[in-house]
């Protein structure tokens, strides 16, 4: 790869009004889209196998190709594609002869959230996420009890969705502990302001644990959408019950266990907790899981019977499988362009 392939530009009569490809044979499809002073190829000879689209980067400055790190899960190769570029840094990638649900991606080249990767990393870094339906732009409120999975379904979010989805990050009046960063881990604030602004209604919830007061302002709610983000809240039920009668438009989302014996497992196999922590965890829970079910707080209910099942069960409420979140003329010219590339 010592120079920039020749690229052909599609006339936009045929539905391809900012995508470039690149000719090639049918077996080996590939398309570049040029992104300011870097020339982006997706798919063709650099794939390394069959499970996601290759992606490498030429830069036109320097004259030389890199492979950027690759965040997110990748749609798998296909006979070919279409590339638009939008706006705030990202591709629109359409795999041709797929199913509606695989056939629209997101490469983020330069959005905010690959920007702050990149710092962060000290390396070059792009990140795919699949196009989506629905209410993209709610938080998201998810609550169960201790041991029931709900941290590793979030986490499964995270991963397979990078850029999509950013945690609130909550105040609290005690001290900072070693290593914690004010902003970060939490904001530090004073007993005295943070009662102020509970009262003032500031916070969408808050609780008193051990004299110090931990809660959720609406402001770091806020934050989280500004940078382009779905925030997610992981807090109890009566955190959620707070949220619910607040001003905040959010999907309630409340995990169960499959049975109070497989929580009781969960719980051991973790093997974190003395016995009286565990009994203390499984009262609460009862009471919890009741609540949670029986007291119209939460829209949506899921079973953790299986953890896969479940995390597929929790893309599909939340609109991620796989359908374009747009609107108006973009939603029209979506399905003209799907139609076309069947």
């Amino acid at each position: 790869m010592g120079e920039a392939p020749a690229v052909l530009v599609d006339h936009p009569e045929n539905g391809h009004s900012n995508g470039v490809c690149v000719k090639s044979e049918p077996e080996n499809t590939e398309i570049t889209v040029d992104v300011g002073d870097r020339i982006f190829l997706i798919g063709g000879n650099h794939e390394r196998n069959n499970f996601s689209i290759g992606v490498q980067i030429y830069d036109k400055i320097s004259n030389n190709w890199f492979s950027p790190i690759v965040l997110g899960t990748g749609p798998k190769p296909s006979k070919g594609y279409s590339a638009f570029v939008l706006e705030q840094g990202r591709i629109l990638v359409i795999k041709k002869g797929s199913p509606r649900n695989d056939s629209i991606w997101f490469l983020e080249v330069d959005s905010p959230y690959v920007r702050e990767q990149k710092k962060l990393l000290r390396k070059e870094v792009v990140a795919w996420s699949k196009g989506v339906r629905g209410n993209a732009e709610k938080p998201i409120v998810i609550s169960g009890p201790s041991g029931v999975g709900k941290g590793t379904l979030i986490s499964m979010l995270m991963k397979e969705f990078p850029s999509m989805f950013g945690f609130s990050v909550s105040h609290t009046t005690r001290s900072p502990r070693s290593m914690e960063m004010d902003g970060v881990h939490y904001y530090f604030a004073d007993k005295k302001v943070m009662e102020k602004e509970i009262k003032d209604g500031k916070f969408l919830e808050f609780a008193s644990v051990h004299g110090n007061l931990y809660g959720t302002s609406i402001e770091s709610v806020e934050a989280v959408t500004d940078s382009g983000k779905r925030c997610i809240l992981d807090i109890d039920v009566q955190g959620a019950r707070s949220v619910r009668a607040s001003s905040l438009d959010a999907i309630f989302i409340f995990v169960c266990p499959p049975s109070m014996k497989e929580l009781e497992d969960r719980l051991r196999a973790r093997g974190t907790e003395t016995e009286e922590q565990i009994q203390k965890r499984l009262r609460n829970a009862e009471a919890e899981i009741k609540e949670g079910i029986s007291s119209g707080i939460f829209g949506l209910i899921l079973y953790n019977d299986n953890l896969e099942e479940c995390y597929k069960k929790l893309k599909n409420l939340l609109g991620l499988d796989g359908l374009a979140h747009v609107n108006g003329v973009e939603s029209e010219k979506l399905n003209t362009m799907h139609s076309k590339n069947k």
